[in-house]
């Protein structure tokens, strides 16, 4: 398939509503008055079938797409010079979950499916894809977006759950995306978590992971740089937000709560003691030093409470880091996030916040940083938008990128269409589809706020 069949009008809309916000130092308060916004601009990408595009990338890699369209590229966005123009990534493709005999399997209908980069052009209602590139190993293959690692990960089915697929060490669920002066790419992955540097048409170049891991069998580098404590990462929920600062650094933040030094101490369970945190809202941001190959700083960022972010839930595992964005030297856009809701907070990477190798990163410390509340040090933050308020905003916003000193463009992760349950697919085995588009959204503040 050429890029030029890639190029299909699509259905938009163009949403206007103003949004009422709090602009509070330290952390988020009641709405006292807004800095207003305004939504100018809404497109969706086009129905793309899944297998066309995949073939065209890499010959012979998707047999049987399920009826599966392009779709998941909403796992970030990143400017590609041109006004309009940004760089996208897919996450590993499609999957969903099945419950077998009270237990749930991780199924992927389309287990050849590749992560690839994506190079869009918003105008108007109208969005074009104007490059693909995969993401291979050092061979040349499709790294996939399978598991990599048996009783660390989750197992993997077929888009049944009935029967089960092989683990792949070069498996990336890939989710943040950035592009280097130099042309090439970094990308943050959950699995490891890792940081993965890849070239310009998308060959892995090294994967960056916590050291102890034991990731063997790639068929690219594997440097273990990471901080172990990363291992603790819940399933499914480590890098996800990853953020290019002017000097080259990377910030990558760990979407939810490590389970340190246990799962209890991440998954909600009731406070142990007296300065233990029951539901953890800590999370960590590492600064990692492509040219040193280290993370040189970490941050503590401490998430609102759930019912602030999102009202209609209670949940506070619901609350995720989906993007980070910089803008300024040591300065970033945070998006705390449930699937209804999120907020942008503008935080300062000041060393004075630096908890890199201090107590907090000690394994024996008790309670840890996870469970310690508010008595661990963490990043002052400034709300800078709420999107909640704002009509037209689709849900599960995970890609945001600064468009302007005053513009943000936002896009969601639809799944692929995907949703969980035996009903996801026909007795054919096609999908069915869940209805919700990938779109991306401009939106303009009227004052500046970065």
């Amino acid at each position: 398939m050429s890029l030029r069949q890639l190029r299909r009008p699509l259905i938009a809309a163009l949403p206007l509503a103003v949004l009422a916000t709090a602009v509070v130092p330290g952390r988020a308060s009641a709405q006292a008055g807004p800095p207003p916004a305004v939504v100018t601009g809404s497109a969706r990408l086009p129905a793309i079938p899944l297998g066309e595009f995949s073939n065209a990338l890499l010959p012979g890699s998707v047999g049987n797409d399920r009826g599966v369209k392009l779709g998941g590229i909403g796992s970030d966005v990143f400017p590609a010079g041109r006004a309009g123009e940004f760089w996208t990534v897919t996450d590993r493709g499609p999957n969903g979950q099945i419950k077998v005999d009270g237990s749930k399997r991780r199924t992927f209908p389309v287990p050849g499916f590749d992560p690839a980069l994506v190079k869009i052009k918003v105008r108007g209602d109208r969005i074009t894809v104007l490059d693909a590139r995969p993401i291979t190993t050092r061979s040349g293959k499709a790294v996939t977006g399978l598991p990599n690692q048996r009783s660390r990960d989750e197992a993997p089915y077929t888009f049944d759950a009935g029967q089960p697929l092989s683990y792949d060490p070069n498996g990336l669920d890939t989710e943040g995306v950035v592009r280097a002066a130099d042309g090439s790419f970094w990308l943050a992955d959950e699995y490891g978590p890792s940081l993965v540097h890849v070239s310009a048409s998308g060959r892995v170049l090294a994967r960056h992971v916590p050291r102890g891991l034991h990731l063997t069998g790639t068929d690219y580098p594997v440097v273990e740089s990471l901080p172990g404590l990363l291992q603790k990462r819940k399933t499914n929920r480590g890098f996800e937000g990853l953020a290019l600062l002017p000097d080259g650094d990377l910030v990558a933040a760990v979407q939810s709560p490590l389970s340190n030094p246990d799962t209890a101490a991440g998954a909600g369970a009731p406070p142990m003691s007296p300065g233990h945190e029951g539901e953890s809202r800590t999370v960590r941001l590492l600064r990692f030093s492509p040219g040193k190959g280290a993370v040189t700083a970490e941050y503590a960022y401490r998430f609102d409470p759930v019912g602030e972010v999102d009202p209609g839930e209670d949940d506070t595992s619901e609350l995720k880091i989906s993007s980070v964005v910089a803008v300024g030297r040591n300065r970033l856009l945070v998006e705390e996030r449930t699937d209804k809701a999120a907020r942008l907070h503008r935080v300062e990477l000041a060393q004075r916040w630096d908890i890199l190798g201090s107590r907090w990163d000690d394994p024996a410390t008790s309670p840890s940083l996870e469970q310690s509340g508010g008595r661990a040090p963490v990043l002052p933050k400034r709300l800078v938008v709420d999107l909640r308020g704002v009509k037209g905003i689709p849900e599960k916003i995970e890609g945001i990128a600064v468009s302007g000193r005053r513009t943000l463009t936002l896009v969601n992760d639809n799944d692929f269409g995907m949703t969980d349950g035996p009903d996801a697919f026909d007795d054919q085995g096609r999908l069915v589809d869940s209805g919700v588009p990938t779109t991306v959204v401009t939106v303009r503040l009227r004052t500046a706020a970065w």
